[in-house]
């Protein structure tokens, strides 16, 4: 009977691979949306003021970097939780693949969210005069909690790699 148990928990773990699966559906939407972003910003590149293209840029940027971490998150979560992914010796393999385990995802996610969380920043500090000083506030306690929150789970995967 424990060994029953065992195994279907042990399989359980391929109920996790249609959530991953369904991640690269979200890319795809991902995708739709950066290049609607670039069809609409296209024709007017010439008549925008500066700040407005740097906007612009910062959105296509954060966009780039979420469909970064969505990949990172899929790829590595599905290998790390459900299955080796066993590519064929042409095919171009990606060089952290089957290298980084769940902590080392931790630390790449959290690093991630700081740096669109920093453009996002960046993108207000652009507009801070029409922006009211109380939510600039926020929005920097926000960031500084995303960073903290960053410097402490890589200070905790340190820790707990030095005791292994």
């Amino acid at each position: 009977m424990e060994r029953f148990i065992e195994s279907l928990m042990y399989s359980a773990r391929w109920l996790l691979a249609p959530i991953y699966l369904g991640l690269s559906l979200v890319l795809l939407a991902l995708l739709i949306k950066f290049f609607q972003e670039v069809i609409h910003l296209a024709p007017l590149v010439v008549s925008m003021a500066e700040t407005d293209l740097i906007l612009a840029i910062l959105t296509l940027i954060d966009v780039a970097l979420v469909g970064g971490l969505i990949v990172m998150v899929m790829l590595s979560g599905y290998e790390n939780f459900v299955s080796r992914i066993d590519l064929e010796d042409g095919n171009e393999k990606l060089g952290w693949l089957g290298k980084m385990d769940s902590g080392g995802l931790k630390t790449k996610v959290s690093a991630s969210i700081v740096a669109i969380s920093s453009i996002h920043l960046l993108k207000v500090f652009m507009n801070a005069d029409t922006t009211n000083n109380e939510k600039l506030m926020w929005y920097c306690l926000i960031h500084l909690t995303f960073v903290v929150s960053a410097f402490g789970m890589g200070f905790l995967d340190k820790m707990s790699a030095k005791k292994v």
